[in-house]
């Protein structure tokens, strides 16, 4: 609860900025250059991204140095707290410049506490599992964080739809903040009230603790941090693809409304959190390259008839999107757990967050993008190859890492 709770609220108070864009962007720019002040706003989205392998470095640190705990509980005391800054900002019109400032700051705070979450929380839930569970247990930290991508959609979509357009723009999108400020807040609590890990009071006892986990990371274990950023890089790009970008390619692609698209990706992510953990009892039992290899090939192969062939119906939508997600599940179900089992406990949360939050920085980032750009330039059917390619470079990472399914960590 502690670990999966905080990280799903993690991705609500990320993403809920972005579903309501399109409402608060005028208040926080000038209003008279309407399409201006909505560019600016994505920009400030994707300023958050920058963050995110800073905060992996510094707060990754920090839980290598003081603990699991205590990261996991800074980390949502940022997010939270800057979610209810911005619920709480006065508009442009009422002091100018600073607006937008305010609204700047308060992202880099939460792309840097984003940078940092995945890795203390993908720590904390492993080194907190049973030898034989390490997958099944780690898969709920990718159950939180696509748990709260649905979370925020569900919230975009209540909102939007029980208020009138003048409410909504002028107080709605700010109970959305405030709502999931509060929820960090109930995190903070539950946090708060967790225990350490034995594998953090085990190095903190025995003075193994590093002054300088970077350091250490980057000079002694560089090989393991290339590969937990190789291991990234196909599943950040599917994440993206089938949890956040699909409705957007379906709607430019087949010009089905962006409510139907909307409502069957719900659906289908719905199908994937119910099979999630499963997914990581078969790595459990299976092992780790298994499982990974059939999410890489098994996208590779699918990629390409899936963007071809998707049709405007509810059906077709759903049933694409279903089976992308279950092969997704091959490495959402192993992430934390390989990356993890990748370093020793002294290093093992900055190993992990730096090089995802560089990975994610890098593709997640741009993903949207490049794809949205590819579908509305005539230059549709090279989306397949973009994806496909990191498929295959997954496929070859995959191959290559070393089976870590019932390694002792320590």
């Amino acid at each position: 609860m502690a670990a999966s709770l905080g990280n799903m609220v993690e991705w609500v108070d990320w993403l809920i900025y972005a579903t309501f864009a399109p409402v608060f962007a005028g208040q926080f720019f000038d209003a008279s250059e309407p399409l201006a002040n909505l560019l600016s706003t994505f920009a400030v989205f994707a300023v958050g991204f920058l963050m995110r392998p800073v905060g992996g470095a510094v707060l990754g640190a920090y839980a290598d140095r003081y603990g699991r705990k205590k990261a996991l509980t800074l980390s949502v005391l940022l997010m939270a707290g800057s979610s209810l800054v911005i619920a709480g900002c006065p508009t442009y019109g009422t002091i100018g410049i600073a607006a937008p400032i305010v609204l700047v700051l308060a992202r880099l705070v939460q792309g840097f506490s984003a940078g940092g979450e995945f890795g203390s929380a993908s720590a904390f839930l492993v080194e907190s599992a049973a030898p034989g569970e390490r997958a099944f247990v780690g898969s709920w930290q990718h159950f939180a964080l696509n748990g709260g991508i649905l979370l925020a959609s569900l919230i975009g979509f209540v909102t939007t739809s029980s208020l009138h357009e003048g409410d909504l723009a002028a107080w709605g999108w700010r109970a959305g903040f405030a709502f999931a400020g509060a929820l960090g807040i109930v995190t903070l609590w539950v946090r708060k009230h967790a225990k350490e890990t034995a594998s953090f009071e085990h190095i903190q006892s025995s003075g193994a603790r590093r002054k300088s986990p970077l350091k250490d990371l980057l000079l002694k274990h560089p090989g393991a941090a290339l590969r937990v950023a190789g291991i990234s890089i196909a599943g950040t790009l599917f994440n993206y693809l089938w949890m956040v970008n699909f409705p957007t390619y379906a709607h430019l692609r087949t010009g089905v409304d962006l409510k139907t698209a909307l409502l069957a990706n719900a659906c289908a992510l719905v199908v994937f959190l119910v099979l999630l953990p499963f997914g990581g009892k078969l790595s459990d039992r299976y092992g780790r390259k298994p499982t990974l290899l059939a999410f890489s090939i098994g996208s590779l192969l699918y990629v390409w008839p899936a963007l071809h062939f998707v049709s405007a119906s509810f059906l077709s939508l759903f049933m694409t999107q279903t089976i992308g997600m279950v092969l997704l599940i091959g490495y959402c179900a192993n992430c934390a757990a390989v990356m993890a089992e990748q370093f020793p406990a002294e290093v093992r949360v900055t190993g992990i967050a730096l090089p995802y939050a560089i990975s994610v920085a890098i593709f997640g980032g741009t993903a949207p993008y490049i794809v949205t750009w590819m579908v509305k330039s005539g230059r549709v059917d090279f989306v397949w190859v973009y994806l496909a390619a990191a498929a295959l470079i997954g496929s070859i990472v995959y191959a290559c890492i070393p089976e870590t399914k019932g390694k002792t960590l320590d």
